[in-house]
């Protein structure tokens, strides 16, 4: 009878693995993160700034540092190397930061019908490369789907040309091992990254647009590569792998999108529900009052929480216009929707996937030319449940330990504090 109940116990655990692990794993990823990086940054909102002093904070003149001074910072740069100290967001405040950021505003400054229609023509050249047979129905990874399109996009919007399939594959491979090691789901793979960078240093004479002048050839491919090919492609396939998430659990939101106004007000509530960015953190230049009594001493760490400032009702979904908002805040939404349109004109989608904010499932869905039935379209979609739920138990255990490692391994390179002591000496 005891080695029958012991069984019974053990199988109704395994079975309900993927109910408690993962968040288990997640609470516990995030512990060894916190005594890996240590007490490091103030959250915003939190005990000290509630949400109410969030945007009044976030806005004010000293809270403008960017990286130097804050260990978070060496996790960032080694995420996003090579060129982290030339990437826009991470730039200090100063002459050169503000050359870079009117290059990338002059570069990404467009009518808005030239945006939609580029955004669909690069859809147009990639979509059948990526899904393969077009006329059967399939499951696809909407994140995978969707950055062959954006990195045709951006480099449209750069070179001013389309893209050939040979750099369109290494644009692809370079943003996928940016967002694959941020979401701790793989290791950074450097090799990848820098065939781009070497790439844009052969063919900088190729581009139409006056680059910064303060940047050495190497920084400007540096340049293109962090602002363009990793942060534009990257936040633009999650963007639309977000929209395309919500739709597809959907169908009578699905069909509504049509309308563009239905599009709109989807596009905002997946942008309010799914914050792109997770973690935002400002250094203080000079002391920030509080208070009369309370005063946020220079060199301060601010983690500015977006997730948990729009759980409060607040809603910036491109950032902050008083302190580096999203260059993209204009192209963004006009590009993400006309591909959603253009791909929800063709074909339907479906998924009983788990949708996060972090999306490290990068977004199962059960895709379809429209018009045609889908066999065994509800057994797929049970299907498609299980299947992520189980992948989500091995996943969490791959991101707590490659997670770990990557924190650890930031921390001993010390790539911005390093570069910072470089400077001084």
């Amino acid at each position: 009878m005891n080695g029958v109940l012991v069984t019974v116990v053990a199988l109704v655990a395994v079975a309900s693995l993927p109910y408690w692990l993962p968040h288990l794993v997640v609470a516990l990823r995030m512990w060894v993160f916190a005594r890996i990086n240590g007490p490091d940054g103030i959250q915003v909102p939190g005990e000290l700034i509630d949400e109410s002093r969030f945007l009044e904070i976030y806005s004010h003149p000293a809270v403008n540092g960017r990286s130097h001074g804050a260990g978070l910072s060496d996790l960032f740069w080694y995420w996003l190397s090579p060129g982290a100290e030339v990437h826009q967001e991470h730039l200090e405040p100063g002459p050169v930061y503000d050359e870079v950021a009117h290059c990338t505003r002059r570069i990404l400054t467009m009518p808005t019908a030239e945006a939609d229609r580029l955004a669909v023509q690069s859809l147009h050249a990639t979509l059948h490369t990526t899904l393969g047979a077009p006329a059967r129905s399939q499951v696809v990874r909407l994140r995978d789907l969707v950055m062959p399109v954006w990195a045709e996009f951006y480099h449209r919007v750069v070179f001013q040309r389309p893209c050939t399939d040979d750099v369109r594959a290494l644009i692809v491979g370079n943003a996928d091992d940016v967002i694959t090691a941020l979401k701790c789901t793989g290791l950074r793979h450097l090799d990848r990254r820098l065939r781009l960078t070497a790439h844009l240093e052969r063919v900088l004479d190729d581009v139409p647009h006056e680059l910064p002048s303060s940047l050495q050839p190497r920084e400007q491919a540096f340049y293109l590569q962090g602002t363009f090919f990793n942060t534009a492609v990257v936040q633009s396939s999650e963007a639309t792998a977000h929209l395309l998430m919500a739709l597809a659990a959907d169908d009578a939101l699905q069909r509504a999108a049509s309308d563009e106004a239905l599009l709109d007000h989807a596009f905002e509530q997946t942008l309010r529900r799914y914050p792109l960015f997770g973690v935002a953190h400002r250094i203080t230049t000079a002391d920030v009052e509080l208070s009369s009594d309370r005063t946020l001493p220079a060199g301060s760490v601010l983690c500015f929480d977006y997730p948990e400032f729009h759980r409060s009702g607040g809603y910036i979904p491109f950032g902050v216009a008083a302190n580096r908002p999203c260059p993209a805040w204009h192209l963004a939404p006009v590009t993400v929707k006309a591909v959603t349109r253009e791909l929800l004109r063709d074909h339907t989608l479906a998924t009983t996937a788990a949708h996060t904010r972090a999306l490290p499932n990068r977004g199962p869905c059960l895709m379809a030319p429209r018009g045609t039935s889908v066999p065994l379209r509800a057994p797929r979609l049970a299907l498609m449940r299980v299947r992520d739920r189980w992948e989500d138990v091995s996943r969490s255990i791959v991101q707590l330990v490659l997670g770990t490692y990557m924190v650890w391994d930031a921390r001993r390179l010390r790539l911005c504090q390093r570069y910072f002591e470089g400077i001084r000496t």
